[in-house]
């Protein structure tokens, strides 16, 4: 009888302990994944913003190589445009530096509050997906598309 009731316990021991060493291993497992899935988000939106802030930067320097009068709304709206369509790290980037560009411009250049608007408003136009052609001068080359 003693053997039978320690042959018990200890199959109700071992039943446990795989059942808590079942849901361990299996927490362990999930916590592994959601990890890779978080580092792999992280490095997605990274890549993206440092695209997006490419973007940024071409549209820039496209216009001042252009040099085309009243191009300024187009230029803003084309590099965040271009930008957020990376994915939320290229809208991450093309806000941060559209941002920090109106606020040296508003704060520093001397242009003024209204033209600092007319930019903010063309970069929100081309991050929420507008048509940047919408604020382009007419005769600009097609080479500044």
């Amino acid at each position: 009888m003693r053997l039978l009731l320690f042959a018990a316990c200890v199959a109700l021991y071992c039943a446990g302990a795989d059942a808590w060493f079942g849901r361990v291993g299996s927490a362990v497992r999930s916590g592994w994944d959601s990890a890779r899935e978080a580092v792999g988000s992280a490095v997605d939106r990274t890549r993206e913003a440092v695209q997006g802030a490419g973007d940024m930067y071409r549209a820039y320097s496209d216009m001042r190589e252009s040099n085309w009068r009243n191009s300024d709304k187009y230029f803003h709206a084309r590099g965040n445009y271009d930008a957020a369509n990376r994915g939320p790290g290229g809208r991450w980037a093309a806000e941060v530096i559209s941002d920090a560009r109106e606020g040296y411009q508003g704060a520093l250049s001397g242009h003024g509050e209204e033209d600092t608007r007319a930019d903010q408003e063309a970069n929100r136009w081309g991050r929420n997906g507008g048509d940047p052609n919408r604020y382009r001068p007419r005769g600009l080359p097609n080479r500044y598309r």
